[in-house]
């Protein structure tokens, strides 16, 4: 994720502990999903769904910090 943003997204888990607090939420939502996902922790359609999108705004909010921290 961000991979062509590493620099700032390592800046930022250093310095910015909303940030931080949010990408390890998504890392643990994208954890349960592809558990989920893979069938070692499955769970229901709707479940996975709501999941899936928690992870999506987590990173749009990212996304929206690092560009307010490159602007």
């Amino acid at each position: 994720m961000f991979e062509h943003r590493q620099d700032l997204m390592e800046k930022l888990m250093k310095e910015n502990e909303d940030f931080r607090r949010i990408f390890n939420r998504h890392q643990e939502l994208d954890k349960r999903v592809t558990e989920a996902e893979l069938g070692t922790k499955p769970m229901e359609d709707l479940a996975l769904n709501q999941l899936k999108k928690e992870k999506l705004f987590a990173k749009d909010r990212l996304a929206q910090l690092m560009d307010s921290a490159n602007a």
